[in-house]
């Protein structure tokens, strides 16, 4: 029974390219070993940030760090490099949001074996922010951008390379982007001076095929850089979609502690821990992290996987619908919020 029961699991897994088969005597499955090659990237204060305003205390951030060092996590992204003028600030969101380097030195005084990130928009960054690495904490700077506006992340890329940085494009909305739009924005990407490019599922609606069709276009059209991948879980495959990149041989991956992030949240970094194959990866400081912040941070702000989160992911549509019903009377009214979203001619009438 133990023998059947897994063959059919391991075919479902297989589908979602999880598991490499079966083996032994009584049919016990052979994971795949994941991830040597991988990092982790945390993003809980950037990405985490979208769900309350930026407003983590500094003890947060001080413990998350500590606890992301001593688990292993190789990268933690501290927040935005953006600048309040450009984005017309009100002056409410916390100073993750509008990162100083000074700051920074304040909060992380003696940075240790995880390298700190940031990221920034186009058209919402001032270049006279970025100081050269040598003068700065960050390690790692993250170019976001939609496929249209490519050209002007390559040029910010070049810029953040030549102070010393670390850099990322990471593409955005990919599930909205037509295959010759895409090839010509790889095209630049691959002339570039990048050190890593993104698959992002923005919006949740990817499934494991789509991530190793998009994974394997990277790869053959990018063979000179190294990828990464950030994932929704609107439709709860966040973590298989992490996997499968991993599987893969994608070298980083985006996570959250508590998958706390915009809308359904992220793929939980706890969850990396405990599946990736390194040996100096240690779950046990991230699960402190949990109990002593994220569920005080759970009770006060919602994310993670819920219904106006899943329709608008399976119809492959930006989560700020389903946000914005959440927060209205009818939060809860999931078949009209589905009706809103399918049959608009009706429900308008």
């Amino acid at each position: 029974m133990l023998y059947t029961e897994n063959i059919v699991i391991s075919q479902v897994l297989e589908f979602f390219g999880i598991f490499s088969g079966i083996e032994g005597e009584y049919g016990k499955m052979a994971p795949f070993k994941y991830g040597m090659n991988s990092q982790i990237l945390d993003c809980t204060v950037r990405d985490g940030g979208l769900v309350n305003n930026w407003a983590f205390s500094v003890e947060f951030v001080q413990d998350l760090y500590e606890a992301l060092n001593e688990a292993g996590v190789e990268y933690m992204e501290i927040g935005y490099k953006n600048s309040p003028r450009l984005l017309k600030s009100d002056g409410s969101e916390g100073p993750w949001r509008f990162l100083n380097d000074d700051f920074i030195r304040k909060v992380i005084p003696e940075k240790k074996r995880t390298k700190l990130s940031a990221l920034v928009d186009i058209g919402r960054v001032d270049e006279a922010d970025i100081l050269p690495r040598s003068e700065s904490p960050l390690d790692l700077i993250r170019v976001a951008c939609y496929a249209r506006d490519t050209e002007k992340a390559a040029e910010l890329v070049r810029l953040f390379h030549d102070r010393g940085y670390e850099t990322t494009i990471n593409i955005m909305a990919l599930s909205n982007v037509m295959d010759k739009e895409l090839n010509e924005s790889l095209a630049i990407i691959a002339d570039s001076p990048v050190d890593y490019v993104y698959v992002v599922d923005s919006y949740g609606s990817l499934d494991p095929n789509d991530f190793r069709y998009l994974i394997e276009k990277f790869q053959r059209t990018l063979p000179n850089k190294k990828l990464g991948v950030h994932t929704h879980n609107n439709m709860q495959l966040a973590f298989a979609n992490t996997l499968v990149a991993a599987q893969m041989g994608v070298e980083l991956l985006d996570a959250s502690v508590y998958g706390m992030g915009r809308a359904a949240g992220n793929t939980p970094t706890e969850l990396l821990l405990a599946k990736l194959n390194k040996p100096q990866y240690e779950v046990r400081p991230v699960l402190g992290i949990i109990e002593k912040h994220m569920l005080k941070l759970r009770e006060k702000d919602e994310w993670g996987y819920l219904i106006p989160d899943m329709i608008t992911g399976m119809l492959d549509e930006h989560p700020r619908s389903a946000m914005g019903w959440r927060a209205s009377e009818k939060r809860n009214c999931f078949v009209e919020f589905y009706d809103k979203l399918t049959t608009p001619e009706v429900y308008y009438k």
